[in-house]
């Protein structure tokens, strides 16, 4: 007879084809932008029917389960408003999660996502297969990009935060973003610690964008921004050099030559900072392996590191561990300096 007090073991998995089906609701309160229809205070079903040219009848049974997500809430019944939750689908939130969303409910994404078997089978990414790499699509899928880089700016917000507030950035002059996108997490370091100057360094497209953002967050006295490919070299020298969200998107070798072109011009006393998420060793849950799943996917070799596995390159590319630090999201920083001659 079997114990009743014992978990029932169909539980996590039904959470996670229930996950599914509460992320197809999320994703239909998006694409009928009914935040932005809500943004002005409450509204009757009738109301964001027409508002979202949707069928009222289909439309109540979607806000209702929006509502039970804890989305939105009923002011009366058939009225309802954003709840703090909800108010962060706003693309103007200072938080917002509208593009994360819109990114991961792409179908191209999805198929990444939906395909891992295929991947995991034949060695190589479905979608590569299906629609090339990755940054090959976004560059042909204007609007999916546009919600990708977004996304990534949210992503990094609070880690970024944490990072500017939390890490020891004193003795240090100048810091290199290597990779470091049109700036935000360079931007956010250089306004809490006044006394430092910085520099993005980029591929040549993205310097227009990475001038114009660092200029309008008010550090564009003090950042510039370099072009060039961490792949052939990094022609700049600092006492500082991040590369946030860079190493998981390669494989070993890739990642090596990254790290072994930054250590080419890493000066006496210098550090490097890698951001990224860092995986426990043992089968706790962690975020960092579910996203692990989207880098499985998407990227060719890419791929969410263990500290040991993070620690073990680092040291093979001539790189010392000698801090780890816990941010926002499960993200870390791992700060390292040149390893003593072996």
């Amino acid at each position: 007879m079997s114990d009743p007090t014992a978990p029932d073991p169909t539980g996590p998995v039904w959470d996670l084809i229930r996950g599914v089906w509460r992320f197809s609701a999320l994703s239909a309160v998006l694409r009928l932008e009914v935040p932005q229809a809500l943004e002005d205070g409450p509204r009757t079903v009738a109301e964001l029917s027409e508002r979202c040219g949707a069928r009222p009848d289909m439309l109540a049974r979607v806000l209702r389960s929006a509502a039970g997500l804890g989305l939105l809430r009923s002011v009366s019944p058939g009225t309802y408003e954003l709840t703090e939750s909800g108010a962060v689908l706003l693309p103007g939130h200072p938080r917002s999660l509208h593009a994360g969303v819109l990114t991961t409910a792409d179908p191209a994404m999805m198929y990444g996502l939906m395909t891992l078997a295929e991947t995991v089978r034949a060695g190589r990414q479905a979608f590569a297969d299906r629609y090339g790499g990755l940054y090959e699509h976004l560059a042909a899928d204007k609007e999916l990009a546009g919600w990708f880089d977004a996304f990534m700016d949210a992503r990094s917000r609070p880690f970024a935060t944490e990072l500017a507030e939390r890490y020891d950035f004193s003795g240090a002059r100048t810091i290199v973003d290597v990779g470091g996108g049109k700036g935000h997490i360079l931007a956010t370091i250089l306004r809490a610690h006044p006394r430092l100057r910085g520099v993005v360094f980029e591929l040549a497209h993205t310097a227009p964008v990475a001038r114009a953002y660092l200029a309008g967050r008010g550090v564009g006295d003090r950042a510039g921004v370099i072009t060039g490919d961490f792949f052939s070299s990094v022609p700049v020298e600092a006492d500082i050099y991040l590369l946030s969200n860079v190493i998981h998107n390669w494989d070993d070798p890739e990642a090596t030559k990254i790290i072994q072109n930054v250590l080419a011009v890493l000066p006496e006393g210098g550090r490097v900072l890698f951001v990224d998420m860092v995986l426990p060793d043992d089968d706790s849950p962690h975020m960092g392996k579910e996203l692990d799943m989207r880098m499985l996917g998407m990227f060719g070799g890419g791929g969410e590191r263990s500290l040991s596995e993070y620690t073990a390159l680092l040291r093979e590319a001539g790189l010392e561990v000698t801090g780890v630090t816990e941010l926002a999201l499960s993200t870390s920083v791992i700060e390292a300096v040149r390893a003593a001659p072996r």
